[in-house]
């Protein structure tokens, strides 16, 4: 990483640049984000993996910034138009705007006005006219301009080439375009219209039909959905400030006088205004506030998934997973400690008597035999129903019964990986093979799943891919290097997550597995094909083998570190796995004792962290929520109801809870607590339980209205909050944006809230 770069990247993030810099040097020799966080304290200064994120994501940037700056600075050469003035912009350049800003006169482009005025020998008196000299006469200048050969044929004809030549300068200047920029930043407004004839086609966009919204708090969901709408054709969108605002703002940086030559100018820069520089800032701003609605979906995607995929785990225990079903009854798979299928059988709890009692013989018959510990069933269609039919179930023993999300377990059914996996199995009774792996291990099933197929996401479609699947990645990888994983068992797609594998490396662990048996140590891991001595140093610490040849092998400590356990051992005279088992040993050491060059006090306070809990999953305990008995169905709903239920998915408008009745009820911004709550994600997550109170049920659009506040009616609001920017009608008297006159309605209506429900 180069100096300047570290030095502005620290200045950014508030770092110091030894800090940068080391985390620059380790990505650039190969390591991880996960691997630096937890194995290079020392190095950092203990940063963690999001400011270790951040710094390589935004060296990345930079290093994209120097490429578009190489790229200019060879087309400017290659044109003989590189002077060291234009260099030493160039250079200066910290931001892709400016950069382009400065290179915009230069850069190549189609026959304008201005060029083909510049054609006729109209520069000069361009030049003239932009001087603003109270004693030229801009027509009788113009005057001697005028050459039929040329294409000139009036003084009008000349002015006007002139001003067009001006109004390219107005638009290419960059502190002018630096200062609309900001303009529409801090005053601009989305416009929305219902294109003519579109609007029953577009009916769900009806609440954009006719909308401001400014464009410096517009909500990120809302700019996305506006934009959908635009891009099917819907709604006419567009991106303005007040044209007379942005046109004085130009003036006063171009004219400079009450001259003649001024008026002409004055011309020239509303002609800049509304042919060039509004167009260009308007697509700027659009491509702004896309970036920034993405960045706020994908932040809230990302979120969601962390907490699904840390979601507290049953652990090892043989369960018995449902996938519900009406008409083609419902799969059963019965699956052991480590997760294999023993036996599958359809049941059909929903139905005849006879069907029923059928059932009941068929699953406490499949107990018996495969000594189940343990009962999913998943949450789709008839769950409830098939829940409640288990739960009545004399199954020997205390055997929990616990509903289980089942989102993107038809996904996995379908999946290349569950072919490979099961070959001859029915594609129904793979999916009742994911829920109950999901119980047992949320983490360790979820990989085997595209994200965007788990139902967590905003907008996911409308988001720029890269950057989804980029962060997605990141939180799968953080979550599986977290919690570790167990080599022996974990499957292909779990070890390909960890630090510093990848799929052909995780493919080759398992196939060593499959020929040679378990790994009895972290050590044989070398002899797997592909996995060097690099590969090695990044994954070991993440990866764990218990009752290995060596106790630490179960733990997050990495073998470069062993020499420091086992001397801390000989020090006391005992076993390595005295140290791990017995806390009174492992208060007797001094930590200061064993600080070397390489090894300091973040690593040592690790180690002992790990010797404390050895390989002690993260994860919270699991605590499978009750739904009320007897309300199954959205029609068992009544307003007032208060009910337990678990978040299923954080939104930037609000939460969306599983009461049990197979329709999610949304929990407004506005309702999640008595206070003023701007980001839902300070107060909810997903997988949370909570409590929750029936507002409204809307039976004809399927939709529920929830309220987690203790208090009835509306909320008292804080200051400044929902403050309204203002702007100038067409005859001059203020107005609010037409979407804030429906706020009031919103706030006490549920159902207007509902508009804010992602679209499709």
């Amino acid at each position: 990483m180069e100096t300047r770069h570290a030095e502005q990247i620290a200045r950014e993030l508030a770092l110091n640049v030894q800090q940068v810099e080391a985390v620059g040097a380790l990505i650039e020799d190969g390591a991880t984000v996960p691997f630096i966080s937890r194995y290079r304290k020392e190095a950092t200064g203990s940063l963690d993996e999001v400011a270790v994120a951040a710094v390589r994501d935004r060296a990345a940037q930079l290093a994209e910034l120097d490429k578009r700056r190489e790229s200019i600075l060879k087309s400017l050469t290659e044109r003989n138009l590189l002077t060291k003035e234009l260099q030493d912009k160039i250079a200066a350049a910290e931001t892709l705007s400016v950069l382009e800003d400065v290179y915009l006169p230069y850069r190549p482009k189609r026959r304008t006005r201005g060029m083909v005025a510049r054609e006729k020998g109209l520069e000069p008196l361009a030049a003239l006219v932009f001087e603003q000299d109270n004693d030229t006469d801009p027509a009788a200048e113009a005057q001697t301009y005028v050459d039929e050969t040329k294409g000139v044929a009036s003084v009008d004809e000349a002015l006007a080439g002139a001003r067009d030549i001006v109004a390219e300068w107005v638009n290419e200047d960059p502190m002018a375009r630096e200062r609309m920029r900001a303009l529409f930043r801090e005053k601009a407004f989305f416009r929305v219209q219902v294109v003519e004839g579109m609007e029953e086609k577009g009916s769900k966009y009806r609440d954009y039909f006719d909308l401001e919204e400014p464009v410096s708090n517009a909500p990120s969901h809302r700019v996305l959905a506006m934009r959908r709408g635009a891009r099917e054709g819907i709604l006419d969108l567009r991106v303005h400030p007040d044209e007379d605002e942005a046109i004085t703002l130009l003036r006063n940086l171009f004219v400079k006088n009450e001259s003649v030559s001024a008026d002409q100018v004055e011309k020239a820069v509303h002609d800049a205004y509304r042919r060039l520089l509004s167009h260009g800032m308007e697509t700027e701003i659009r491509m702004e506030t896309k970036h920034r609605a993405d960045e706020e979906a994908i932040r809230v995607f990302a979120g969601n998934l962390r907490e699904l995929l840390l979601a507290p785990p049953l652990g090892r225990m043989r369960v018995m997973a449902v996938d519900p079903g009406i008409r083609t009854g419902c799969k059963v798979a019965c699956l052991d400690r480590q997760g294999a299928l023993l036996a599958t059988e359809t049941v059909y709890p929903v139905g005849s008597g006879a069907r029923k009692e059928q059932a009941a013989k068929i699953l406490l018959e499949l107990c018996r035999l495969n000594r189940m510990e343990a009962v999913a069933v998943g949450n789709g269609t008839a769950g409830r129903e098939t829940e409640a039919f288990i739960r009545g179930l004399n199954f020997p023993g205390d055997i929990p019964v616990i509903l289980v999300n089942e989102s993107g377990a038809s996904v996995y059914s379908a999946s290349e990986a569950a072919r490979v996996e099961f070959p001859d199995l029915d594609v129904t009774y793979r999916g009742a093979v994911s829920i109950g792996r999901r119980l047992m291990d949320p983490l360790a099933e979820l990989v085997k799943i595209d994200p965007k197929a788990i139902g967590v996401g905003q907008y996911q479609h409308d988001v720029n891919q890269v950057a989804l699947k980029r962060s997605l990645d990141d939180v799968v990888v953080s979550c599986v290097n977290a919690v570790g994983v167990e080599v022996n068992t974990a499957s292909e797609q779990l070890l390909s997550y960890v630090s510093g594998l990848g799929p052909r490396v995780a493919r080759g662990i398992v196939t060593h597995r499959e020929e040679q048996g378990p790994f009895g140590s972290r050590s044989q891991l070398l002899g797997v094909r592909g996995l060097g001595p690099k590969a090695y140093e990044q994954a070991a610490g993440f990866l764990r083998i218990r009752e290995g040849e060596n106790p630490l092998d179960a733990s997050a400590v990495h073998p470069e570190s062993y020499p420091v356990v086992e001397s801390m051992a000989r020090d006391l005279g005992c076993s390595v796995r005295d140290l791990m088992t017995d806390a009174s040993l492992q208060e007797r050491i001094r930590l200061k004792d064993y600080v070397t060059g390489t090894v300091g006090m973040p690593t040592l306070k690790d180690i002992m962290e790990e010797l404390a809990k050895p390989g002690r999953d993260p994860r919270k305990r699991l605590e499978p929520v009750a739904f009320a008995e007897g309300i199954q169905e959205i029609k068992d709903l009544e307003p007032g109801m208060r009910l337990p239920g678990v978040v299923t998915n954080v939104t930037a408008f609000g939460a969306f809870v599983d009461v049990g009745v197979h329709q999610d009820g949304l929990v407004h911004v506005s309702e999640l607590a008595d206070r003023f709550v701007k980001d839902p994600a300070e107060v909810v997550h997903v997988n949370q339980q909570v409590t929750v109170r029936v507002l409204d049920v809307d039976l004809d659009r399927n939709r529920i209205s929830l309220s987690m506040r203790e208090q009835t009616g509306p909320r008292k609001k804080v200051k400044g909050e929902g403050s309204v920017r203002q702007e100038k009608g067409k005859q001059g008297k203020t107005r609010s944006p037409r979407n804030e006159k429906r706020k009031p309605d919103a706030f006490n209506n549920p159902f207007a809230r509902l508009k804010d429900k992602p679209l499709g």
